[in-house]
């Protein structure tokens, strides 16, 4: 393929992520859906009620088996040697660094069990598989290599924490992720905050930890540099959530996980629920653009925002089913 073509379809994903996220949820008839989204799930991956975050179990494997297809066997501009390459050289998004980041190897709630991996190895597979889509490939290669898109076996099985915020008044916070700023979802509507799951400085998995730091750059726009020395348990704002969530004042959920059919990139569905004058406190300087698109408020009763990224609307759905689980009965 040669670099104009490859651009083409590139800028046919990043255009229409919507439509095509219809049309591969559409190549699995027969498989599991979060919430009857098109959030691709396998049995006991989605639990009857929410899981308070401290209820979660997380397991380490420092050296799991590799995954059985890390990447595209062709299909990729000339003199590039992953998709990532090729999409740093010809159409980098404004976020685009390769760090260190956890892959999901095994789900057995409430336990999570993670090894090794860098945020690339994602993008190899995931952006590549949608863009063969996007492109008209015959027979979809990659795509049928890896096969079910819910065996964790089969590819580097990366993780987004996304987390659904809410008051317990009933509103939550809407993002809106602009194609020229992000590598995934561009063009869509999501909750918020989501991050890649991902250490700061090689430690083991901690969701509460990663979740704190993707509120402060999402919601505060705090930059994603800590600078050395810095200690998370220290850090005031680190303090303050944890305390409100200690005192009972926000309160933290797991709500289970999917599969993007597009980009089988792997979502781990949280909700926040916080006190109105907990969030006024923490987020009264929310910020309406931010690094990755813009920010509002929309009622949880309200319509699902169109086009909405699957783990959103998976977020939303089961955010809607357990209102009065979550403390939610305004909403």
């Amino acid at each position: 393929m040669d670099e104009r073509a490859w651009r083409a379809a590139r800028a046919a994903l990043n255009e229409e992520r919507a439509r095509l996220g219809e049309a591969a949820s559409a190549l699995y008839p027969d498989a599991g859906r979060v919430a009857g989204t098109p959030l691709l799930c396998r049995d006991g991956w989605v639990p009857d009620a929410p899981v308070p975050l401290t209820g979660l179990r997380l397991e380490w494997d420092e050296r799991p088996a590799p995954p059985a297809v890390a990447g595209p066997a062709g299909g990729l501009p000339d003199g590039y040697r992953t998709y990532a390459e090729a999409m740093a050289a010809l159409a980098p998004p404004k976020v685009f660094e390769d760090r260190p980041s956890y892959r999901l190897l095994d789900v057995a709630l409430p336990v999570l069990r993670f090894g090794p991996a860098r945020y690339f190895d994602g993008v190899n597979v995931g952006e590549c598989v949608a863009h063969e889509l996007a492109a008209g490939t015959e027979g979809l290669p990659l795509r049928t290599r890896i096969g079910d898109p819910c065996d964790l076996a089969r590819r580097p099985a990366l993780c987004a924490v996304t987390t659904l915020t809410a008051t317990a008044s009933g509103s939550y916070v809407l993002h809106w992720r602009d194609p020229a700023k992000v590598a995934h979802a561009g063009g869509l509507h999501q909750v918020m905050p989501v991050g890649v799951f991902q250490p700061l400085r090689g430690e083991a998995p901690d969701l509460w930890q990663c979740m704190v730091r993707e509120y402060a750059e999402e919601f505060l726009g705090k930059g994603e540099d800590y600078g050395d020395g810095f200690v998370q348990e220290e850090w005031p704002f680190h303090r303050a959530m944890t305390a409100a969530r200690d005192e009972g004042r926000l309160r933290a959920y797991f709500l289970g996980l999917g599969v993007d059919p597009l980009t089988f990139a792997l979502d781990l569905l949280t909700a926040v629920v916080m006190d109105d004058d907990v969030f006024g406190d923490l987020f009264g300087g929310l910020v309406a653009v931010n690094e990755e698109g813009t920010v509002s408020m929309a009622p949880l009763a309200g319509p699902v925002p169109r086009p909405v990224q699957p783990a959103g609307a998976a977020a939303l759905a089961l955010a809607r089913r357990h209102r009065e689980a979550l403390g939610l009965t305004r909403g």
